[in-house]
Formats: structure tokens, sequence, C-alpha cells
């Protein structure tokens, strides 16, 4: 079976309890069901990353993504300005230093098509 290149995008969040927090989530939960046809999300992940005063902060994370029906190869540059948006979207709504939206290619397999009997 061939395989089809779609983009997968990444939202890392914290899991912070503030009520924007969770709101953002559910608000890209929708936008991907709804752009996309779902998403996935991954809560209670561990985290670390170096803030801008060199020291190591750790955190929880949920990590959210979806793929895409478009092909990195053929619509990265739309894919990258859709990709900025969320990461802008993300630092709007939230009080952070860092937020990682991450794009790169998958590919799926293609299932065979499941042809139904005629009555």
């Amino acid at each position: 079976m061939p395989l089809f290149e779609k983009a997968r995008i990444e939202v890392y969040l914290p899991d912070v309890r503030h009520p924007a927090y969770p709101e953002l989530l559910a608000h890209l939960e929708s936008e991907f069901a709804h752009t996309f046809g779902g998403c996935t999300v991954v809560r209670g992940l561990a985290g670390s990353y170096l803030s801008r005063l060199g020291s190591v902060i750790h955190d929880q994370v949920n990590l959210l993504y979806t793929d895409t029906s478009f092909s990195c190869a053929t619509n990265l540059a739309g894919i990258a300005d859709y990709a900025d948006e969320l990461r802008d979207v993300a630092f709007r709504a939230l009080n952070e230093e860092a937020i990682l939206v991450v794009v790169y290619p998958v590919y799926h397999s293609r299932s065979a098509e499941v042809s139904t009997p005629a009555v």
C-alpha cells in the first residue's frame, strides 16, 4: 500500500490551574476538530525548558496534535503561517514565556475502501 504525506501540527501548552489554560485547550481542540476532522490530547506530560533568566523550569504540559490534509512538501508556507497564528493566539491568551508549536511530515497508510454489497 502506498503512503501519503500529511503535515502534523503539535501544540505544547503548560498545564496550569488558571481558567485561561483549559479554555485555550478546549478552543484549540474545537478548532482542530472542525478544521482537520479531529485531534489528540496527551495530558500530564512532564516538561522543562531554559528560562530567559537561565533557570531550568519544570512544568506539566499538555500536547495537542492533529494531522492536516496538507503535505509539507507542497504547502509549507501556508502551514507555517497557520502554526505562527496558533502560537500568537496562545501567547495572547496565556501569560507564558514559551509556547512551542511544531510542524513536521507524517506518513499515513491508505486503507482499502470497503465496498458495500448491493441489496
